[in-house]
């Protein structure tokens, strides 16, 4: 399997990485040239009823992670997300929130490397 990185879109893309943006919105004041984005894959993100409950709340963040797992083992888009990694030798999971820890790119980041 690849390596799966995990990026802020505020951060430079490197040359050998195919890029996926896992966000349902498009983050604000990025231009897709910026972005430089591979794929924008707005159905692995968490849908907008847990993105809304969560609201980057640290203490959801654990009854979060399990619910976030539960929508993740019923989507359709894990498998581009698998089909992905098996192609190319670097997918990075680009994401916008501002907490690097405490987001739905890391509950991903580790549902993906345990396929």
């Amino acid at each position: 399997m690849s390596a799966i990185n995990i990026k802020r879109v505020y951060e430079n893309a490197a040359k050998d990485e195919y890029r996926i943006l896992v966000d349902r919105l498009w983050p604000r004041g990025v231009t897709k040239e910026q972005a430089a984005i591979d794929l924008w894959l707005k159905e692995i993100a968490p849908s907008p009823e847990l993105r809304k409950w969560f609201n980057h709340d640290p203490e959801k963040f654990k009854e979060f992670r399990n619910r976030y797992v539960a929508e993740l083992t019923q989507n359709p888009a894990t498998a581009v997300v698998l089909n992905l990694l098996a192609k190319h030798k670097t997918v990075t999971l680009v994401y916008a929130a501002k907490n690097e820890d405490i987001n739905h790119v890391v509950v991903l980041k580790e549902f993906m490397e345990s396929m």
